[in-house]
């Protein structure tokens, strides 16, 4: 299992270095990013140490590679981890130099991410509601808050291991929808279940398998 892992781990950060190697040079400021790119195997990074290496390999190739990242991600069950407890305590700039929370309160509460702002390590703005294809559902497995959840629903695609049945927690990257519930709507890291953990079942949603990357301070 150990071998599988690692097998996957680095499958992920080569792909993450293939996508990113015609990539810009990012603002020296650069703490936040959407990938470019996703696994290549749906929700299944190999789990968060996958995900990590994924954010990694984006930044080197975009020049941010002096930065620690890490994967805007929360686990379940037994040893849970909370996304906000993985990423440092900020400030967060986008890829043009944007600040888009200064710590994890503004992060959680009145942040700066939306369409303009939520840009690829490439400088890019990701295609949201009403773009073709839609795009904007980013793979959090997290609450408002950040935290993880409790219960054995199936929140994390099996801890980002799956690439096939199963479903994650998602948030709005450009902050909208047509989820009726108008909070949840705007959430940028909690809007709802995909319908499965593939990348066609992710797409059905408008994922593409994208994560949040910051760099831990």
């Amino acid at each position: 299992m150990m071998s599988s892992n690692r097998t996957r781990i680095a499958a992920v950060a080569s792909l993450a270095m293939a996508a990113a190697a015609t990539a810009l040079a990012a603002s020296p400021d650069m703490t936040f990013f959407v990938t470019s790119a996703g696994s290549g195997k749906g929700a299944d990074f190999g789990g968060l140490a996958g995900a990590d290496a994924h954010c990694q390999a984006l930044a080197a190739a975009a020049g941010a590679g002096e930065h620690t990242w890490r994967a805007y991600l929360s686990t379940q069950g037994p040893g849970a981890v909370s996304a906000r407890d993985r990423i440092g305590s900020g400030p967060w700039h986008n890829a043009k130099g944007v600040e888009i929370a200064k710590d994890l309160a503004e992060l959680h509460g009145s942040n700066h991410i939306d369409k303009a702002t939520a840009l690829t390590e490439k400088g890019e703005v990701i295609h949201g509601y009403g773009d073709k294809p839609n795009r904007h559902d980013i793979l959090t497995g997290s609450t408002p808050e950040g935290t993880a959840f409790t219960g054995s629903e199936d929140m994390t695609c099996g801890n980002w291991t799956k690439d096939g049945e199963g479903s994650a927690i998602v948030g709005h990257a450009d902050r909208k929808g047509t989820n009726p519930d108008p909070v949840r709507n705007a959430s940028w890291n909690s809007s709802h279940k995909t319908a499965g953990c593939s990348d066609a079942l992710l797409a059905k949603t408008g994922s593409a398998g994208y994560l949040y990357c910051f760099a831990v301070r």
